[in-house]
């Protein structure tokens, strides 16, 4: 039976089980990664980290989870609290959809049920996984837009351009994966590797595919939408207690969607790494063991997540935007050129793969270098300039004021003149007293 008809044949109870299984993943995930980056971004600062909680300490993640819920949790009055509460809450359901199109290994036997280690296979999972990666976007810009704030609005508007511009990278970078596997389906991608991993037979397009899905989790040193010297948190400023803890959950959470992803494209997903794979008839490909080696790779993605934030400072916002729109956007479409030529040449000459890789490979490296030795134009001054403060980059006005309760919402006005009515009578039985 194929992948899909075993999938297709699954119980209730089995799917169930992989469901809650991937909702788990989730949450230890994000709870093993929040200690591991505390403990190895110390050891390379030179700092103790967390040793008080648990033995040496591994067991702040654990208390961290416990206090967010009972945080005082606090709303801005001009906040709108519908999409308020709604902001963190798309933010994460993406994030956890994308986990069930991964095939995190082969065909199994769970409890005598004859399935594979994927919740659902289908022909266009790429796609899925990009879908749910962009539809994170909105929980961020719609919780800067709500807050009612100038800071997480600039926060959330940052994250949309910045997603908007690293997804149009990452789409791309995918496309001669596409190309060579013939197919949009996860798990026939992984199929597709057992000759060979596409990481070196597509070297330009995992670099890209590299620094895109940095760019697209907001993460060191890409992480402008939570700038804390200009944007003090960013889009979630204004959030505290169990919705905080959500975005929290969903960053995290998406950094090991992006890593597994590239797993499953350039790394062979679930297949043991050589020599490995060479021992026994390919005995640790099958059963239980390719689990193993897939965690393996997705943990070192994760590693060099922790790593970049350990050691690299924060970009200026117009580097990386250019970085996106000048550099990989079109150094990404000229490779997509290249690859169709290569494989017209292939289908039609006896062309060895390699020498034509290594061509292609110089050629991309040298406009690559090209397009970073090239001048940046000076801006032309058309009539009067208009003076600005940071330096010569726009900042937040300095003159920001708390709106009037005349500008105010009647709920939100009633809910302030309680709240000074009951301060008022207080102030007045302490001074009986």
């Amino acid at each position: 039976m194929t992948r899909a008809q075993l999938l297709a044949d699954d119980p209730i109870w089995l799917i169930l089980i992989k469901a809650v299984a991937l909702l788990l993943l989730g949450a230890v995930a994000t709870m093993a990664m929040i200690i591991l980056e505390r403990k190895i971004v110390a050891r390379m600062q030179h700092r103790p980290g967390p040793n008080r909680v648990g033995p040496n300490g591994w067991f702040q993640s654990i208390a961290d989870a416990i206090k967010l819920p009972f945080k005082e949790q606090i709303i801005p009055d001009t906040a709108d609290r519908k999409v308020y509460f709604l902001a963190p809450i798309m933010s994460t359901i993406p994030a956890f959809l994308a986990l069930s199109v991964i095939p995190f290994g082969p065909e199994v036997s769970i409890f005598g049920e004859r399935t594979v280690l994927q919740l659902v296979d289908l022909p266009v999972g790429v796609l899925v996984v990009l879908a749910c990666s962009s539809m994170g976007v909105y929980g961020i810009v719609l919780a800067g837009w709500a807050s009612g704030s100038p800071y997480p609005l600039l926060g959330g508007l940052r994250s949309a351009a910045q997603v908007i511009s690293y997804e149009i990278a990452m789409g791309l970078s995918i496309v001669a994966v596409i190309l060579y596997s013939g197919s949009l389906s996860t798990g026939d991608i992984v199929d597709r590797q057992a000759s060979g991993w596409y990481f070196y037979l597509l070297i330009p397009s995992f670099l890209i595919y590299f620094i895109s899905m940095i760019g697209e989790t907001n993460r060191a040193p890409f992480d402008l939408p939570e700038a804390e010297s200009e944007l003090v948190g960013g889009f979630h400023t204004e959030y505290s207690s169990m919705k905080f803890a959500l975005f929290f959950l969903a960053e995290y959470v998406n950094m090991v969607i992006v890593s597994a992803f590239c797993t499953t494209l350039f790394f062979g997903g679930y297949m043991a790494p050589w020599p490995i794979s060479l021992i026994d008839d390919n005995y640790f490909n099958t059963g239980w063991w390719p689990l193993l080696w897939f965690f393996g790779k997705t943990w070192i993605f994760l590693f060099v997540f922790i790593w970049l934030r350990g050691t690299l400072p924060r970009m200026r916002y117009d580097q990386f935007m250019r970085l996106g729109w000048k550099v990989l956007v079109p150094a990404n479409l000229v490779w997509i050129v290249l690859v169709v030529g290569m494989r017209a040449l292939r289908n039609e000459n006896d062309i060895s793969s390699s020498t034509v890789l290594i061509t292609i490979g110089i050629v991309l490296a040298v406009l690559v270098g090209v397009v970073f030795l090239l001048p940046e134009r000076a801006p032309k001054q058309d009539g009067p300039i208009v003076p600005v403060t940071g330096g010569g980059y726009p900042v937040p006005p300095l003159d920001l004021k708390v709106p009037d309760k005349a500008d105010l919402k009647p709920r939100v006005r009633r809910r302030r003149e309680k709240a000074a009515v009951g301060a008022a009578a207080g102030a007045q039985k302490e001074t009986e007293q």
